[in-house]
């Protein structure tokens, strides 16, 4: 596990792999160790998890194209404008257990 600083000063913790250094999941600041992101392209079959979002496109490549009718923000959104009710939800209840 990696602290790294983070746009809202809060940090987050990224879990690496020991032999290569590749982000596996990060902890936010907001749910602690309640919830893990997981890096979709670090699973077996990412292509299975096509992206809800695209976020902090303001670093993405040049070359990089986002596909139209996926939302994409240049930094990070506000996830009760874009989760469903039940994810939201879920998160709520995880974020109590923290």
């Amino acid at each position: 596990m990696i602290d790294t600083p983070s746009n809202s000063g809060k940090g987050q913790r990224i879990a690496r792999c020991p032999k290569c250094c590749v982000a596996l999941w990060s902890h936010y600041a907001g749910a602690g160790d309640a919830i893990s992101f997981v890096r979709v392209g670090t699973l077996d079959a990412p292509d299975m998890q096509p992206p809800d979002v695209h976020i902090f496109t303001t670093s993405k490549q040049p070359w990089v194209q986002l596909p139209a009718g996926i939302p994409a923000f240049a930094e990070f959104y506000k996830p009760a404008e874009q989760w469903p009710k039940d994810s939201l939800n879920r998160y709520a209840a995880l974020k109590a257990r923290k």
